[in-house]
């Protein structure tokens, strides 16, 4: 069945919809919230040496600082399932000082 152009247009709209209604089924929150500053950084690095390079050097420094962190205990509600700031976390894995 062939449409004319006046059900063609019905349907890029109808298809509109249903595309945008899907896109905002969910808020898009970013994982990590960079500063203004360090977005541009990256943007800058990416032009320079690509997407992949920037990518697999900010895994690479993430991954090493969640090293540092005790990840262990996050779903078994050590700290009562409030955030902690990064300086009490420091703190506990030096010991009460």
């Amino acid at each position: 069945m062939k449409a004319n152009e006046s059900e063609t247009k019905t349907f890029d709209r109808a298809l509109d919809e249903i595309l945008h209604l899907y896109n905002n089924l969910e808020n898009d929150e970013p994982l990590v919230q960079f500063e203004a500053d360090v977005e541009e950084h990256i943007e800058r690095a990416k032009a320079t040496y690509g997407n992949d390079v920037v990518y697999e050097k900010i895994n690479t420094v993430i991954r090493a600082m969640l090293s540092w962190l005790d990840l262990d205990d996050t779903h078994s509600g050590k700290n009562g399932g409030e955030e902690m700031e990064a300086s009490e976390t420091f703190r506990e894995d030096k010991g009460a000082d």
